[in-house]
């Protein structure tokens, strides 16, 4: 029976900036990836989705993305981008693996799949989010007859143009799926509040840096140029401005409930839509570790990226929970670097 000392959970960007910090070590890793590719979540967003954050901002540890030919990469430019850093590390991954299930026997992770059963010392959780889309609950949501759809599922604009659609979610998700969907059809952007456009000239690389600053609490931005800065502002990248430029960037607060052929809004008033596409978002997939007895309220009590409950045990990419930035590609080596620091120190110890 092959003992590993890591076995890591996810082969996405979270999972392979682990396995970068490992690669000098000799401790013995699996990346356990359910996708039949490169990619992790990437492979499941929306075909033109543009980064908005240039190259240099959007890489991992150890390889700068090379430049395209515009200035924010493309899914595609990404995706062979991400494809390329594994080839030239050399991680060790075992594709098409779905994890169902990890738990604790005789002081080693047993961690059931597909592919059988693997063995380990350690577990770096790394499965993010795209596997747990959240999609609010509305009354009466699954009487409409329409298309409904949540964006981890669209693809591009094609199956909406001429059906009437609302778009839902007040995030760069949103807008961005608004502005191209809009080009084909009436829509109509539910946001829970106004969205809030950060100005043409901030952009993913700012928004990173001031976001770090303000967590340090060093932050000085707003006052010098007078708007406040948040991950979640929407970043203006072509095809939103596009968008504003034809006066479809309008959001309306949420509706009371839907019916079979649309949404009552809070007055009464019955509209009628074709299609409903839900950009609101994600939630931790933790699914595989629930038998560890360490999940609750969908979140793992950790210090910085270790459970507290199993100490063996990582999370890494999440969001801040696990770490600040730990969601993003800029932001997650950061966390994967101190994960690894951390597995050794404990592995260490527990050999002397």
């Amino acid at each position: 029976m092959k003992i590993y000392d890591i076995i890591i959970i996810g082969g996405g960007q979270a999972g392979l900036s682990v396995g970068y910090f490992l690669r000098r070590s000799s401790l013995s890793y699996l990346i356990l990836d359910n996708q039949k590719e490169a990619g992790g979540s990437w492979l499941k967003t929306w075909d033109s989705l543009k980064l908005f954050s240039p190259s240099t901002y959007s890489s991992l540890s150890g390889w700068v993305m090379p430049r395209g030919k515009n200035e924010y990469p493309s899914k595609s430019e990404f995706l062979a981008y991400i494809s390329a850093y594994e080839k030239r590390y050399e991680f060790a991954i075992q594709r098409q693996t779905d994890v169902f299930k990890v738990e604790k026997k005789n002081g080693l992770f047993k961690t059931e799949t597909n592919k059988g059963v693997f063995y380990s010392k350690t577990i770096v959780s790394a499965t993010g989010t795209s596997g747990n889309p959240f999609t609010p609950e509305y009354p009466k949501r699954t009487t409409f007859t329409g298309i409904q759809v949540h964006s981890v599922d669209y693809n591009n604009p094609d199956i909406f143009k001429g059906k009437k659609t609302l778009i839902i979610g007040g995030g760069n998700s949103g807008a961005q799926i608004l502005a191209e969907v809009s080009k084909g059809t009436p829509t109509q952007w539910v946001t829970l509040k106004e969205p809030q456009f950060l100005p043409d000239d901030i952009d993913g690389r700012y928004l990173f840096n001031e976001a770090t600053q303000k967590f340090l609490g060093k932050s000085k931005v707003k006052s010098e140029i007078n708007h406040s800065i948040s991950l979640a502002n929407i970043v203006m990248v072509a095809s939103v401005k596009e968008a504003r430029s034809r006066n479809v960037l309008h959001a309306v607060r949420p509706f009371k409930e839907i019916y079979e052929h649309g949404v009552i809004w809070q007055d009464g008033t019955k509209e009628q839509f074709d299609a409903i596409i839900w950009c609101t978002g994600f939630k931790a997939n933790l699914k595989h570790i629930e038998s560890l007895g360490v999940v609750e309220n969908n979140k793992v009590e950790t210090t910085y990226t270790r459970s507290i409950k199993e100490p063996n045990l990582w999370l890494v990419g999440y969001g801040n929970w696990t770490g600040f930035a730990s969601a993003t590609i800029y932001g997650v080596g950061k966390t994967a670097r101190q994960t690894v620091k951390e597995i050794r120190e404990s592995l260490t110890n527990s050999d002397s």
